[in-house]
């Protein structure tokens, strides 16, 4: 779009992908957080730019956590969106099922481990592009799995050694579409403040009609929503000298 728009100078809005880190701090309260987290992620079949797919937790809290990811993803049953019990449908498409299957095994291939899930339709499904709740753990931030937009229901946790370390490698991406911080609200704030992307969810508050909606980066560029998303539509005229 970008390019197709140079030629004429027109001005371009992108709201484009995202790898959403989402830092729950020590102060949190981790039922909560990593409940709404693998929730949030999966939400849509994982079909959401600003899905937080990254989970990025304290090394001495793992265990814990990987015990509620896990819970939380037995929940995520997936089939018939008319059932009640439904609570993941499929993806958009053949190609975007061939393309997150791929990318599964590439996670499994670069060394991560799957706490839940994996490649493969879930079990007694045949029909439609259903992909299995996934959660890989003891992975890095230099997998594809932690860089790339799978767009499907994946979910990558990584440790942090400090709170220095947990920004680092939240910030540590091409995108800066969406952000999560879970804590205390003095640290979550104090955390939020340094992210480098367009915007943060802190102790999970959600969307806002009246806040701007965009990113940094490759997540693309201008605003939606917000006085600045009637900004965009908008040509700045000065007029010097008109009181004189």
């Amino acid at each position: 779009m970008a390019h197709a728009a140079a030629d004429s100078i027109k001005k371009v809005t992108q709201e484009l992908g995202g790898k959403s880190a989402n830092i729950i701090l020590e102060g949190a309260d981790f039922q909560r957080a990593v409940t709404i987290g693998v929730f949030s992620c999966f939400s849509n079949a994982g079909q959401s730019c600003n899905a937080p797919t990254r989970m990025l937790v304290p090394q001495g809290r793992l265990d814990e956590v990987l015990e509620i990811a896990k819970a939380a993803a037995a929940k995520m049953v997936p089939g018939d969106p008319a059932l009640e019990i439904t609570r993941l449908g499929p993806v958009a498409s053949k190609a975007q099922f061939d393309r997150i299957q791929a990318v599964l095994n590439v996670g499994i291939a670069e060394g991560a481990q799957l706490l839940v899930g994996g490649p493969g339709k879930p079990e007694g499904i045949g029909s439609g592009w259903y992909v299995r709740p996934t959660i890989f753990i003891h992975a890095h931030n230099g997998m594809r799995i932690a860089r790339e937009e799978i767009f499907g229901p994946v979910l990558t946790i990584l440790t942090y050694r400090d709170e220095e370390d947990a920004i680092a490698q939240a910030n540590d991406s091409d995108y800066g579409l969406s952000g999560y911080v879970w804590g205390q609200l003095e640290d979550a704030r104090r955390v939020a403040r340094r992210l480098r992307t367009g915007m943060v969810h802190i102790n999970g508050a959600g969307m806002d009609f009246n806040a701007p909606f965009g990113g940094y980066r490759q997540s693309g560029n201008g605003r939606e929503w917000g006085l600045e998303g009637f900004e965009e539509f908008l040509e700045t005229k000065a007029l010097v000298g008109f009181g004189v």
